[in-house]
């Protein structure tokens, strides 16, 4: 099992930044891939951003050259962070892990509330 908690987001007006971060704790050895997903109201949970085990990224193109995933090993944190902000960036952040051999994000944190003012 892994264990995923999110924070760092609140309001921010548009054009400001803000930098999420997610603590994993648990097997963190069997992580392949971790995420960052984001919900808006209404609408389904999209992928923002990931980072791989070997260290490949990848972004939703609404957010390329916006937003930047990183990890920190040696204190167990995945960051976003998010620059250049949008209203349509509302939504509620989630951290997903895929573990090894399950192929998809099995674990996920509760979440933390993102709010761009226009």
């Amino acid at each position: 099992q892994v264990q995923l908690v999110e924070s760092g987001g609140g309001l921010v007006q548009a054009g400001g930044s803000l930098r999420l971060s997610c603590e994993v704790s648990g097997r963190i050895a069997s992580i392949d891939v971790m995420a960052w997903y984001r919900q808006a109201p209404g609408m389904q949970r999209e992928l923002v951003a990931d980072i791989t085990r070997g260290g490949r990224i990848s972004y939703a193109d609404s957010v390329k050259g916006r937003f930047t995933i990183s990890r920190e090993h040696a204190i167990n944190t995945v960051y976003l962070q998010m620059n250049s902000l949008k209203f349509e960036d509302t939504g509620v952040y989630y951290c997903a892990a895929a573990l090894h051999g399950l192929g998809s994000y099995s674990s996920w944190g509760r979440g933390t509330q993102v709010t761009v003012a226009s």
